[in-house]
């Protein structure tokens, strides 16, 4: 039996595009309140803006990546003086939006009282603002208190240093091929690879457990192979 398990928030507990997307629809709303100029934007182009400025800013917190990508939205439509007050609205409406996968806070009680459960992202999605509040031993949230953003090995010997645990007992489970589970099998966790939407294995690629939901992740665990690595 594995003590802890510990959740990549976005995209695996958190069902994080809808929020997102009813952010960015509120902030094209208020775009073409305030000007014609942004007639011609779209939800597509707010969309883009994300990626265009992502890769420069990887490293940095993501809520200064969004108020980059908005930034570059505004300036479309000559809007750039803005920007503090439309991304109060885009925050303020993607919390509002953010809500867990239905599979989330049934597998949460499911492996609470034989695990420990931890909360751990790169991302803006605190637990207490996306309805997951209360659930966890413990939160760690990247550029909080010196944490590097995964999947930086600094990251995962934050996670070991809060379950108290050695690293083979730490199952991490997440979305991502490379930050939830290469990242954390190179730093002496147990991995399992969150697949909603049966994508392929990438090359290399080998995680501890697979599962198309969390309401497989129960079974999954158990059928893991323990260790006091």
């Amino acid at each position: 039996m594995h003590s802890a398990v510990v959740f990549d928030a976005d995209e695996t507990l958190v069902d994080l595009r809808p929020a997102v997307t009813g952010a960015l629809v509120a902030v094209l709303d208020e775009m073409r309140r305030r000007t014609p100029a942004a007639a011609g934007v779209s939800l597509a182009d707010l969309e883009a803006d994300w990626g265009a400025v992502f890769g420069a800013l990887a490293a940095a917190p993501v809520q200064e990546i969004r108020r980059a990508a908005l930034a570059r939205s505004l300036a479309r439509a000559g809007l750039g003086d803005h920007l503090d007050e439309l991304a109060r609205l885009f925050f303020a409406r993607r919390y509002a939006l953010s809500r867990p996968f239905p599979d989330a806070l049934p597998a949460l009680a499911a492996l609470r009282p034989q695990h420990l459960l931890g909360f751990a992202t790169n991302g803006n999605s605190r637990a207490e603002r996306c309805g997951l509040a209360g659930q966890f031993a413990f939160e760690l949230y990247a550029h909080e208190d010196g944490l590097p953003k995964k999947p930086d090995p600094g990251f995962f010997a934050r996670v070991v240093t809060a379950t108290g645990l050695p690293a083979g007992r730490i199952v991490h489970v997440g979305d991502s091929p490379q930050h939830d589970v290469l990242a954390a099998q190179r730093a002496g966790l147990r991995a399992v690879w969150l697949n909603r939407a049966g994508l392929p294995r990438p090359a290399g690629l080998t995680p501890d457990a697979e599962v198309a939901s969390l309401a497989e992740l129960p079974a999954a665990l158990a059928r893991l192979t323990p260790t006091n690595a």
